[in-house]
């Protein structure tokens, strides 16, 4: 019995002691300097493009560009992670890896309900991944042809994934970039619709059964940003006063409105054939260096849930993490407003971003003449947190958040231009990469008299929400230390009629 005991009581031990030296990994794997505690990241490696986003059985799936073997980018896979609340992630094992016809590019994920694709077998319901097939020996001999769409699925609720052996499904007739299919159900006509970036324009396709593909149309030749090639669009119906308007999500690289990569968008409607904008403006869904590649979640019903890159090519292989590169921003619930500068899209962080709030303090009725200090007036102050500040009569300010090596970052807003901006040209480490240091604009896109900001801010990074998200912008830094200090200054005599700071938990603790 001793011995039974003693035996019990060693493996007891181990399995204890290996229990906590795994979740001390776990702990050590997301507290590296300048990991994101408030967005998605892998544990390590590469990663780019959000994609194969689909929501089933409670379950937020997030597929993602990822490379398994260095921290720049490499022969793409499709990464793996879940949530239920898109907040906390598990990150699962890769999904699909590149094969014999190529590296696998960005896509979409959709739920085939009613089995069109006859992937569905003993009453499972297949979830189907539309992708694209990369061929770098084809790119590499200087053909046209070597992107094509191609096919997966998974009866297991998107654990395990099975190649269509008839792939590619939509072969390409002649363009060099022909990728990043977006996938939806057109419940008028029971017909799929792809929506594929080809070269510098959207062309759409349709299908009843996933597998088989006709063109439909073309749309953008002449209409919106053209400083590089179209990538990762996204088209989805949204509601304003119980009109149905449809967004066409167009990212583009290079050519933003702060240099790189983007995200611009067009409004319109359509028909099961034919995009047709309400106007030919240029817009953009992310006004900061550092939002791309973003699309929807699908199968999220009347909600129409938006997810991007934090980066941007110009310096993504060259941000100076050592075990992980590059992130995700937060989720954001889109929605239309009318306003005297037509009909726009506006960003709003997530509700589900409650589920990790801390300590929150309010103020009212803040003067600030040249400087206040916040850092000591606000409760669990930490370098993540969401600030919401309120203004009845709009002045020149900016927000500092700061450290005590003289680095800062600023956000604010310039009255005589009408614009909000970001500055980092002293937050941080700038000399990884000779463009990376800027200071960035956006318009202000209303005439409201009053104005809101809200800032999400991570280790090393902040997401802009201004005038209840019609303009937003997204930028990370990389300062020495963190920005423990926070402040708002005004060269005018600026009142802030509500200020509220929120911290943050992190999602890995």
């Amino acid at each position: 019995m001793k011995t039974k005991c003693g035996i019990l009581m060693l493996i007891a031990f181990i399995t204890v002691t290996c229990i906590c030296n795994a979740q001390d990994r776990i702990q050590k794997k997301y507290t590296e300097q300048y990991r994101p505690q408030l967005h998605f990241s892998p544990k390590a490696h590469w990663t780019n493009d959000p994609n194969g986003m689909v929501y089933y059985k409670g379950a937020y799936h997030l597929f993602f560009q990822y490379y398994p073997k260095d921290i720049i980018w490499g022969p793409m896979h499709w990464g793996h992670a879940v949530s239920k609340d898109l907040v906390h992630w598990k990150e699962l094992p890769i999904a699909l890896y590149p094969d014999s016809l190529g590296y696998i590019f960005s896509g979409s994920a959709v739920v085939d309900s009613n089995n069109t694709s006859g992937f569905g077998k003993k009453g499972k319901i297949p979830m189907v991944a539309i992708f694209t097939h990369h061929d770098p020996k084809g790119e590499k001999e200087g053909r046209d042809n070597f992107q094509n769409e191609s096919l997966a699925y998974s009866l297991d609720n998107g654990n395990t994934w099975i190649k269509y052996k008839g792939n590619p499904v939509l072969k390409n007739p002649g363009i060099k970039d022909f990728r990043d299919p977006k996938v939806m159900w057109y419940a008028k006509e029971k017909k799929w619709v792809m929506t594929l970036a080809t070269l510098d324009h959207i062309t759409f396709y349709s299908s009843p059964n996933l597998k088989d593909w006709k063109k439909e149309s073309e749309f953008g030749k002449e209409i919106g940003a053209h400083g590089g090639v179209w990538e990762c669009p996204d088209l989805f119906p949204l509601k304003l006063n119980g009109k149905t308007y449809w967004i066409l999500i167009v990212n583009l690289n290079p050519g933003g409105p702060n240099g790189g990569s983007a995200t611009q968008y067009f409004t319109g409607s359509f028909d099961g054939n034919k995009f047709t904008p309400v106007d030919t403006q240029t817009r953009w869904l992310d006004y900061g260096p550092d939002e791309y590649a973003g699309i929807t979640w699908s199968n999220t019903g009347n909600r129409k849930i938006f997810l991007g890159w934090m980066s941007n090519w110009e310096y993504a292989n060259q941000v100076p993490t050592k075990v992980w590169r590059n992130a995700m921003t937060i989720p954001r619930e889109l929605n239309l407003e009318q306003t005297d500068n037509g009909l726009l899209l506006k960003s709003q962080p997530v509700a589900e971003l409650k589920n990790i709030y801390t300590n929150t303090t309010e103020l009212k009725n803040v003067q600030v003449n040249k400087n206040v200090n916040l850092s000591a007036r606000v409760k669990g102050f930490e370098s993540r947190y969401m600030l919401k500040l309120r203004f009845d009569k709009l002045k020149n300010y900016a927000v500092r958040l700061s450290n005590g090596k003289n680095e800062e970052l600023l956000i604010g807003y310039d009255a005589v231009k009408n614009q909000y901006y970001i500055d980092r040209t002293k937050a941080g480490k700038m000399d990884f990469q000779k463009d990376f240091a800027g200071r960035f604009t956006a318009p202000r896109l209303t005439a409201v008299k009053g104005s809101d900001i809200t800032l999400v801010v991570d280790k090393a990074s902040v997401e802009v929400f201004a005038d209840g998200g019609l303009t937003v912008m997204t930028v990370i830094y990389f300062p020495n230390s963190d920005f423990n200090n926070l402040a708002i200054t005004s060269a005018d005599m600026l009142k802030v009629s509500s200020l509220k700071l929120t911290g943050l938990h992190s999602i890995w603790k």
